[in-house]
């Protein structure tokens, strides 16, 4: 019989096996480690402190985006403001454009020749005084007893919705005054804001062709610019934009009512700018047409009683005429 081969109890292969064991044991030691408690608390408060910081520039685009709405809405009023206030702009235009072709067609003269207007402002005043012989009353003498000295006039006209309701009236007397003045050196129409009737030529005199006159009374039938009642605003404009030492100017004040605040105000600021020289006289003539406020009634409105009181008032320091017209004398 053949010899059994005796068998050993720890192989090479069994302490393989208890060794590649004992390893796993320490892999999960080592790899439990990582995972402990506090490891895992410290990833939690660094997700919270990452979700908190996340949620403050949340709010804060939140914040930045409700702002920049706001402004968005507020630029779209802006831009809604300014094309309404571009489209009236463009109406005024409209309308004086259409005025100045007017005066194109119908008075050529007003392109005169700087020369000619230099040279007119040097003739003397004793040119006015061979003028006086041709002086022509109007037809109701409605404005008999005003000098008729001056070489340039400027009418400050009430252009509010009372005087629009009488508005032929007042393009009458206009014509009347005109006709007074045979010829005069310049011209100038605005309202009492201040507004020019022609505002392209606005800040400059106009000279007195016939042609011009016609354009006046062609374009007083529809001229209406805002008016606030207030003749004062007017007349200080006039007198600091177009006195001069050479000049004799007078102002014609077309008006109904005085909505101003205050009647002693307006004397005080007027003599201030209109101020006398050495022998009382004034720098312009201060003239005043006043038009009845209503034509049926006895009352007469509080507004109509102010303007004839303050324009006798400012026509007596100024050297100046009131003329206070009725229905009668219409």
């Amino acid at each position: 019989m053949r010899r059994r081969r005796n068998v050993e109890g720890f192989s090479l292969s069994f302490l393989d096996c208890i060794s590649c064991g004992f390893g796993a044991i320490l892999l999960l030691l080592v790899l439990s480690k990582i995972y402990e408690p506090s490891v895992i608390e410290k990833s939690e408060e660094d997700l919270d402190a990452l979700i908190a910081l996340l949620e403050a520039e949340l709010f804060e685009i939140r914040g930045d985006t409700a702002v920049l709405n706001r402004e968005l809405v507020s630029r779209r009023e802006e831009t809604t403001e300014t094309r309404m206030t571009l489209a009236q702009l463009q109406r005024e235009l409209d309308k004086v454009q259409g005025q100045y072709a007017l005066i194109s067609e119908d008075a050529p003269a007003l392109d005169v020749d700087e020369g000619e207007l230099e040279a007119a402002r040097q003739r003397l005043t004793a040119e006015m005084r061979r003028l006086r012989p041709n002086f022509r009353r109007a037809p109701d003498d409605s404005i008999g007893g005003i000098p008729v000295d001056s070489e340039y006039i400027i009418f400050v006209i009430d252009t509010s919705g009372s005087m629009q309701a009488k508005w032929d009236w007042a393009e009458e007397k206009l014509g009347e005054v005109l006709d007074v003045y045979p010829t005069v050196k310049g011209l100038q129409i605005m309202n009492d804001n201040g507004r020019f009737m022609f505002e392209q030529h606005g800040r400059t005199w106009l000279p007195d062709t016939p042609q011009l006159r016609q354009a006046i009374k062609s374009t007083m039938r529809q001229w209406a610019p805002f008016s606030d009642s207030d003749p004062s605003d007017g007349i200080a404009y006039a007198i600091q934009t177009f006195w001069a030492p050479d000049k004799k100017i007078s102002i014609y004040v077309f008006g109904d009512e005085f909505q101003g605040q205050s009647m002693e105000a307006v004397l005080r600021d007027i003599d201030g700018i209109n101020v006398e020289d050495e022998d009382g006289n004034r720098l312009v003539r201060i003239h005043a047409v006043g038009f009845p406020y209503s034509f049926s009634g006895s009352t007469i409105p509080q507004s109509s009683q102010r303007f004839a009181g303050l324009m006798r008032l400012l026509c007596e320091r100024n050297g100046g005429t009131f003329v206070a017209l009725t229905n009668r004398n219409r």
